[in-house]
C-alpha cells in the first residue's frame, strides 16, 4: 500500500492532508479548553453549538463553493481555502466572547467544506490507475483513523510545554504547511463543465446524486452508517463512565477500539476490493455493523464493549473507505469535484441527524433496547440500499438521443444512429437515468 507514496505529487497530497488532520485534532482539543475558560460550566453547551454550526457549514456550504470554484485551477482555490483557515485558527486565542466563537467556527468550517470535497476529487487525476486510487483511498481512511488516536496524545504532550493557547498555533501551522505542500506540486488541470448558469452549478452535484441509482443506495448506506457511528462517538462516555464508572482513561481506550477496527479493516481492503465489487464490500460492512449492535444487547463489561466497539470500526471502514469509488464512476471528470461537494453535504446531513438522535436514544431507553432500535433501523436502510443498487449496475446501459442531430459527436463516439449504449452517468447529456 505504502508504495504509492513513491509517487511524488500524491505523496506531497497526502502528507498535506495528515498534517491538516492533525492540526484540525489540535484544534478540537483547544476549543474545548477555550469553552471551558470562556463559559465555565456551560462549556458543553458552547461546544455542542459549535459542532452544530460546524456540520450546518459542512452541508450548506460545501455545495455553494463547489459551484463558486467549479472550473478553475485547483492549486490556487486550495492554497486560498488553507491560508484562510490558518488565519481563523490564529485568530481563536484572541477571542473574548462566545459569539465570537460561533462565528471563526463558521469560517472556519466552511473553508474545510470548500477544500476537502475538491481535494478528494483531484486524488483521482493525480493517480489515475484503479489500483493505485484504491491504495489511496485506504491510506486516506488509516489518516483520518490515526488523527483521532494521534491528536489527543499529541496534544497532550504540547500541553506539557504550553497553554491551550499555543494548541491553537499549531493548527495553524498545520493549515500552512498543507498550502506550502500544495504549492510544491504541478496538479491536473481541471475539465471545464458544460454547466454555466449559476442554479445549474449549484444543483448539478445533487441531481447527478439523486438521479444515479447506485448514489441514492450509497446515501442510505451513508445515513445508517452514520447511525452506527453516532451511538460510539456520543454514547461511549456515557456506557464507559457512567454504567461502569470507569475513568476517562477508559474512556479513550474504547474509542481507540473503534478505531483500531477501521484502521486495521482499511489495510485489508485494496486487495479485497480488487476481488469484490465496492456493493458487496459495503453492503457487507454494514451487515456486520448490524451484527455488532445486535451484540451490543450483550454488553455487561468494559471488555465487551471493546470488541463490540472494534467489530463496529471494521465495519464501518467497509462502507466508508470504497465510497469514493463509487462517486469517481458516477460522474465525468468535469462533474466530479461537484459530485464530490454533493456527497459530503448530503452524509453530514445523515451525522448532524444522527448525533441528537444517538444522544436522545440512552435518555429514553436503557442500553439493550437502544441498540434493538438501532439494529432494526440498520436493517431497514440495508434491506433498502440493497433494493436502490442494483447489482448489474456497471452494465453498459441501451439508451436514445432523440435530442440530438445525425452527426454529433457523441453519437459518432459510440455508434450510428441515436441507439446505442455505454458506460452510463448523469451529465449534460444524460439527464435522467435510462429505464
Amino acid at each position: 500500500m505504502l508504495s504509492i507514496l513513491r509517487h511524488r505529487v500524491y505523496r506531497h497530497l497526502f502528507a498535506a492532508q495528515v498534517i491538516s488532520l492533525l492540526g484540525t485534532g489540535l484544534a478540537t482539543v483547544a476549543l474545548s479548553l477555550m469553552a471551558f475558560e470562556l463559559a465555565g460550566d456551560n462549556a458543553g453547551t458552547v461546544l455542542a453549538t459549535a459542532l452544530t454550526i460546524k456540520m450546518l457549514a459542512y452541508v450548506f456550504v460545501s455545495p455553494l463553493l463547489a459551484a463558486l470554484f467549479q472550473g478553475r485551477p485547483r492549486k490556487p482555490v486550495l492554497v486560498l481555502l488553507d491560508i484562510i483557515r490558518a488565519l481563523t485558527a490564529l485568530s481563536l486565542p484572541f477571542l473574548t466572547e462566545v459569539w465570537h466563537i460561533y462565528v471563526v467556527i463558521f469560517v472556519l468550517q466552511s473553508s474545510s467544506a470548500g477544500f476537502t470535497p475538491l481535494f478528494q476529487a483531484t486524488i483521482l487525476d493525480v493517480l489515475p490507475d484503479e489500483r493505485e486510487y484504491t491504495r489511496a483511498l485506504s491510506l486516506s481512511r488509516m489518516a483520518y483513523d490515526m488523527e483521532s488516536l494521534i491528536s489527543p496524545m499529541l496534544a497532550a504532550t504540547l500541553l506539557l510545554i504550553t497553554s491551550w493557547h499555543g494548541l491553537f498555533f499549531g493548527t495553524m501551522l498545520g493549515f500552512v504547511a498543507s498550502a506550502l505542500l500544495v504549492l510544491s506540486v504541478t496538479l491536473p488541470k481541471a475539465q471545464a463543465s458544460a454547466v454555466n448558469t449559476w442554479t445549474d452549478r449549484l444543483t448539478k452535484g445533487g441531481r447527478i446524486y439523486l438521479l444515479t441509482p447506485r448514489l441514492r443506495g450509497l446515501l442510505l448506506l451513508s445515513f445508517t452508517t452514520a447511525l452506527g457511528g453516532a451511538m460510539v462517538f456520543v454514547n461511549t462516555v456515557v456506557l464507559v463512565q457512567g454504567n461502569f464508572a470507569l475513568s476517562g482513561q477508559q474512556t479513550a481506550f474504547a474509542l481507540a477500539a473503534f478505531g483500531f477496527g477501521s484502521m486495521l479493516t482499511a489495510l485489508t481492503l485494496p486487495t479485497l476490493l480488487e476481488k469484490i465489487t465496492e456493493r458487496r464490500v459495503m453492503l457487507a460492512g454494514l451487515g456486520l455493523m448490524i451484527v455488532a449492535q445486535l451484540s451490543g444487547t450483550l454488553i455487561t463489561d468494559y471488555v465487551t464493549l471493546l470488541m463490540i466497539w472494534f467489530v463496529l470500526g471494521a465495519g464501518y471502514s467497509l462502507v466508508q473507505t470504497p465510497t469514493s469509488k463509487v462517486l469517481v464512476r458516477s460522474a465525468s471528470n468535469a462533474d466530479r469535484p461537484a459530485l464530490f461537494a454533493a456527497h459530503f453535504s448530503l452524509s453530514h446531513a445523515g451525522w448532524m441527524m444522527a448525533y441528537p438522535f444517538a444522544g436522545w436514544l440512552l435518555t429514553v431507553l436503557d442500553v439493550n433496547s437502544a441498540f434493538l432500535v438501532l439494529a432494526g433501523l440498520s436493517v431497514i436502510g440495508l434491506m433498502l440500499a440493497y433494493k436502490l443498487w442494483p447489482e448489474d449496475e456497471n452494465n453498459a446501459l441501451f439508451h436514445r438521443h432523440d435530442d440530438l442531430e445525425a452527426g454529433h459527436e457523441h453519437l459518432e463516439a459510440f455508434g450510428y444512429g441515436k441507439e446505442h449504449s455505454h458506460l452510463y452517468v448523469i451529465d449534460s447529456l444524460h439527464l435522467k437515468w435510462p429505464r
